[in-house]
C-alpha cells in the first residue's frame, strides 16, 4: 500500500483547518488503497490552532519562532516526509473526496501530476473554475520533459496548471527546497520541480483554494519581494534558456507594472512598462497612464 505524506503548515488558521483536515480525512481509497502521513507544522500560531489540532489528535511541530511564510515549515515536512509521494497544503485549501484516488494511479506515469482546482472568494462571493480540455480521449494531458519547465520559466499563462497546492509528486525529489529568505516564494521551487522531467495534469477541479481577507497580490511589500528574488533567480538559466529568461525578464517588468497600474502609482508603471517588451497590450497601458486608467481598471481585468 502506497503512502502519502500530506505536509501542512499553519499559522492563525482557526477559521479553516478543522474544514481542511475534514476534507483530507474523507479521502476515497483512505486506508483501503493508500495511506496518509500527515505532517503539520506550526509557524507559532497565535489562535487556536493549535487546540483545534490537538482535539482532532493531529500532532505537529512548531517552528519555535515565527518565521514569516509558510516555507520554513514546509522544509522542516520535507525533510520529514517518508511517504512514496508527496503534497503541499495549504491550510485554506478543501479536497475534494476523490482527489488522491485520481491522482494516484497517475504517478506511476510520471513524477509529477497536478490537477485544475476552484477558486471561492469570500470578498466577492464568485468562483472561478481553473481547468483544462483534454486534448484526447483521456481525463489528462501529458507533458513532455521540460515542457512545463520551459512555460513556467517564460512565464506563460498557457501551459500546465501547476499551483502549489494541485501538485503530488514522487518522493524522490524531497530533496528539492523552498527558499527560506523571504519565506513565502515559490518560484524557484516550482521550476527546480518541473527541470528535465515529464508531467501529467488531470483536466478537472480536485481541489478548492478558498480566498479570505487581504490579497497577497496587492501588497506592495510581497509584490517586490517576489520581483527582485524572480530575477535575480532565472539568471542561472540565461545561458541554456536565453529566450525563455529574456521573456520572463520582460513579463517579470509587465506584472509589476500592472500593479502600479491597479494602484494608481503611474509614475512608476510607466518606468517598468518601457522595460516589458513592446506589443500592443504594453503600448495601451501606457498611454492610458496618462488618461484612461481610471476606465481600464473599471472595466478590465488588469492582471489577466
Amino acid at each position: 500500500m502506497k503512502k502519502i505524506s500530506v505536509i501542512i503548515t499553519t499559522y492563525n488558521s482557526e477559521k479553516s483547518i478543522q474544514r481542511l483536515l475534514n476534507s483530507i480525512n474523507s479521502q476515497i481509497g483512505l486506508n483501503a488503497i493508500f495511506n496518509i502521513e500527515l505532517i503539520v507544522v506550526d509557524d507559532c500560531s497565535t489562535d487556536n490552532t493549535t487546540q483545534i489540532l490537538e482535539f482532532n489528535e493531529v500532532k505537529f511541530i512548531s517552528t519555535n519562532a515565527n518565521s514569516g511564510g509558510p516555507n520554513r515549515g514546509r522544509n522542516i515536512g520535507l525533510n520529514l516526509a517518508t511517504g512514496d509521494y508527496i503534497c503541499i497544503v495549504d491550510h485554506d485549501d478543501e479536497w475534494n473526496e476523490n482527489r488522491l484516488i485520481l491522482m494516484l494511479p497517475l504517478m506511476e506515469i510520471a513524477p509529477i501530476v497536478t490537477s485544475g482546482y476552484t477558486v471561492l472568494d469570500s470578498n466577492t462571493g464568485k468562483s472561478d473554475l481553473r481547468i483544462h480540455k483534454p486534448i484526447n480521449d483521456t481525463e489528462y494531458i501529458f507533458y513532455k520533459e521540460n515542457l512545463t519547465f520551459l512555460s513556467k520559466l517564460s512565464k506563460s499563462n498557457n501551459g500546465q496548471i501547476a499551483y502549489l497546492g494541485s501538485i503530488l509528486f514522487s518522493a524522490e525529489l524531497k530533496k528539492i527546497k523552498f527558499e527560506e529568505v523571504y519565506g513565502q516564494l515559490d518560484f524557484d521551487w516550482v521550476l527546480k520541480l518541473f527541470e528535465n522531467r515529464t508531467s501529467v495534469e488531470i483536466c478537472k477541479s480536485l481541489y478548492k483554494r478558498h480566498v479570505e481577507g487581504e490579497n497577497l497580490s496587492m501588497n506592495e511589500k510581497y509584490r517586490l519581494r517576489d520581483f527582485e528574488f524572480s530575477l535575480s533567480f532565472i539568471k542561472q538559466y540565461a545561458i541554456l534558456y536565453p529566450k525563455e529568461t529574456s521573456i520572463a525578464h520582460q513579463k517579470l517588468h509587465g506584472s509589476l507594472a500592472r500593479y502600479y497600474y491597479v494602484v494608481n502609482n503611474m509614475k512608476k508603471a510607466r518606468q517598468l512598462f518601457l522595460k516589458s517588451g513592446l506589443n500592443l497590450k504594453t503600448i495601451l497601458y501606457f498611454l492610458t497612464t496618462f488618461v484612461g486608467a481610471k476606465f481600464v481598471r473599471k472595466n478590465f481585468n488588469v492582471f489577466g
